[in-house]
């Protein structure tokens, strides 16, 4: 008797190339930690841009929307990782993981900037009162340039805070990106 012909749709997929350890053994790894950071991190700016009130949505948006973008994206990553099923999933998981580090870096850096351009076009906006008056005034310096923000001295601290979150953040996925090269031309 002959045997019968393997099945064409069970040799036409290459086995998953991953060259991370599976499961807890991803923590242990620099590239799990830097993954950790990334979703801690990138918590931080989405969470502390939240917390400014979004006092300029054009420059803001972005930020917010890279920020939940990469959060739930990494999370998941790190998620397939532990469970394992990054094995089942048939992908050449080493080319995945430098696109994504390398989509986000991108996305990151543009937010990075937007949110840095947010904070330094700070009119420097404080309330003054008039002398021999009972009235007050606003006071703004206008700083240089064309874009420019009236901001709390709150929101003006927030948006300082998820400036440097969203830089540690970009610096994560360069480093990120630079393994998961080295990983991949292996």
């Amino acid at each position: 008797m002959s045997e019968p012909a393997p099945n064409p749709a069970a040799t036409a997929f290459p086995a998953p190339t991953i060259s991370l350890p599976l499961g807890l053994e991803i923590l242990r790894t620099y590239s799990g930690a830097l993954i950790c950071l990334e979703i801690v991190f990138g918590g931080l700016v989405w969470i502390l841009v939240a917390a400014s009130n979004v006092p300029v949505p054009l420059l803001q948006g972005w930020v917010m929307f890279v920020s939940l973008l990469t959060f739930f994206l990494s999370s998941t990553y790190l998620a397939l990782l532990i469970t394992g099923l990054a094995d089942r999933i048939n992908t050449d998981w080493n080319v995945v993981d430098v696109l994504y580090h390398l989509v986000a870096l991108l996305f990151y850096f543009a937010a990075f900037v937007l949110e840095a351009a947010t904070t330094a076009a700070n009119g420097g906006a404080h309330i003054k009162p008039l002398a021999n008056s009972t009235e007050t005034v606003l006071c703004i310096t206008y700083p240089q340039g064309n874009v420019f923000t009236v901001l709390d001295p709150r929101q003006f601290s927030i948006n300082v805070a998820a400036t440097i979150f969203s830089f540690v953040v970009t610096l994560c996925y360069g480093c990120s990106l630079f393994m998961g090269f080295k990983r991949w031309r292996m």
